[in-house]
């Protein structure tokens, strides 16, 4: 996997819950061969918006990537990543990571109570089906992911290589690092 280029997708600090309309988070996009960066990409979304899995379309074009890693399934509070539209789009694997089994009955009924779309952002959770886990470096807490156009013996492999410093992929590691530190203080 070392030849691989991997993008990771995550995104910087916001003032939650504060349900400002049009109020916005940094994503960053950042994309790693071995352990060097050959890639940064920022962009904006809509905190709790709908308007990630656009942006992060955008922010990729053009780059070389062999697969992609989210940091979640929802970035800038409840702005969630259509992985299924992603690995059309790219024809590239997608794969979701969390550093913690997802509580997906606490997510549905976090958008229940909170969007009135709730449905249409459900089922893309929804859909992804199994939530499968590995230990990607000996001697630490599993980790958690699902995995879209690719086998989970594949993204096991991906995520395995990729757990350069700490149980955190590289790319999604170092996509966290900048956008915090772009962000604005989320105080």
């Amino acid at each position: 996997m070392s030849g691989n280029i991997l993008a990771g997708v995550e995104d910087g600090s916001f003032k939650a819950f504060q349900r400002i309309q049009g109020s916005r988070a940094i994503l960053c996009c950042a994309c790693i061969i071995g352990e060097k960066i050959v890639g940064v990409r920022l962009s904006s979304i809509e905190i709790d918006g709908i308007d990630a899995t656009e942006r992060l379309l955008g922010m990729l074009e053009g780059m070389e990537a062999d697969a992609v890693i989210l940091g979640g399934i929802t970035f800038a509070g409840f702005n969630i990543v259509n992985p299924f539209t992603l690995s059309k789009k790219m024809n590239k694997p997608i794969i979701i990571y969390a550093g913690i089994r997802p509580d997906n009955g606490a997510m549905k009924s976090a958008l229940m109570k909170h969007f009135d779309d709730w449905r249409e952002r459900w089922a893309i959770i929804e859909e992804l089906g199994a939530v499968h886990e590995t230990v990607s470096r000996g001697g630490e807490p599993p980790i958690y992911f699902e995995v879209v156009g690719g086998t989970v013996e594949w993204a096991t492999n991906v995520l395995r290589s990729s757990a350069l410093v700490c149980r955190i992929p590289e790319p999604v590691r170092v996509a966290g690092i900048i956008a915090r530190g772009v962000s604005p203080r989320a105080c």
